[in-house]
C-alpha cells in the first residue's frame, strides 16, 4: 500500500484543508501535532516522506503559482502534482521528475487522452484524479458534468496511465471514514492502480482498502493529528 503524504500548498505554505473549503484553509501549523513549520522543504526536512501529493492551489484557482517549490521538493520526495492542468502545455510547466496529475476539475476527457498519449511518447505516465464533492463529479468538461464517477473509470480504462485518483473534496481533512460500497464497486471497474485521497482516518481505513485491492492512500489529516504512525509515510 503506497502511503503518499499530501501537500495543499497556497500561497507559499503547506495549508490544512478542510472539505474542499479553500477559502477557510489555514497554515498547517495551526493543526498538526507534528511540524513546526508550514513552509513546504521545512516541514518535508522534519517529517522525510518517501512520496508526496502536492495540490498547487494557486495555479488550481488560478492565482499565481507554487512551481519553484514544486522543483524543490522533487529533489527531495517522489512526487506528483496536481496544477490545475486545463490545456496540454501545462504539461510542460511541470519539472521532469514530478508525475502530472489530471484532475477533473481543470481537465477536459479529450485533454486527459491527448496527455496520455503524449506522455506515453515520451516513456512516461500521467495519473487521473476524478475530482467529487458529496459522491458527485466535479469537473470541467460539459460532456463529463453528471456523469457517474464509476462510468467515467471504466472510460479510462484503455489509457496508458501510471493511475486513478478518487478524491472527494466533502471528505478532504474530514476523518469520515470510507464509503465501502462506492470503493469495492470502484475497485471491480478500475483495470488502473487505484488511490484514494480524503476521509481515511486510521490504520484500519488502510488495511480496509489494501483488501479491496487499492494500491494507495493519500494521507495528510490521519499523519498529522498522529491517527497514523509518521513510519507509515517515511
Amino acid at each position: 500500500m503506497r502511503c503518499i503524504f499530501v501537500l495543499d500548498i497556497l500561497n507559499g505554505a503547506v495549508v490544512h484543508a478542510l472539505r474542499g473549503e479553500r477559502r477557510s484553509y489555514r497554515p498547517i501549523t495551526e493543526f498538526s501535532r507534528l511540524v513546526s513549520t508550514s513552509e513546504p522543504l521545512g516541514l518535508l526536512g522534519e517529517l522525510c516522506p518517501q512520496e508526496v501529493y502536492v495540490a498547487d492551489l494557486n495555479l488550481i484557482t488560478g492565482k499565481g503559482d507554487n512551481l519553484k517549490a514544486i522543483g524543490e521538493i522533487s529533489g527531495m520526495a517522489k512526487t506528483m502534482a496536481d496544477i490545475g492542468i486545463s490545456r496540454l502545455t501545462d504539461l510542460d510547466r511541470l519539472p521532469p521528475k514530478v508525475s502530472p496529475v489530471l484532475g477533473t476539475e481543470t481537465a477536459s476527457l479529450s485533454l486527459i487522452e491527448e496527455a496520455a498519449a503524449k506522455l506515453a511518447q515520451h516513456g512516461s505516465r500521467a495519473l487521473v484524479s476524478i475530482d467529487m464533492k458529496k459522491g458527485r463529479l466535479l469537473a470541467a468538461d460539459p460532456g463529463l458534468a453528471g456523469q457517474d464517477p464509476i462510468s467515467l473509470l471504466k472510460s479510462l480504462n484503455h489509457l496508458d496511465l501510471e493511475g486513478v485518483i478518487l478524491l472527494d473534496l466533502e471528505r478532504v481533512g474530514a476523518s469520515t471514514g470510507l464509503d465501502t460500497v462506492f470503493l469495492n464497486a470502484a475497485a471491480e471497474a478500475s483495470r488502473h492502480p487505484l488511490i484514494l485521497g480524503g476521509g481515511i482516518k486510521g490504520e484500519e481505513d488502510l488495511e480496509a482498502l489494501e483488501e479491496m485491492g487499492f494500491a494507495g492512500a493519500l494521507l495528510a489529516t490521519a499523519v498529522h493529528n498522529g491517527r497514523i504512525p509518521l513510519s507509515k509515510i517515511q
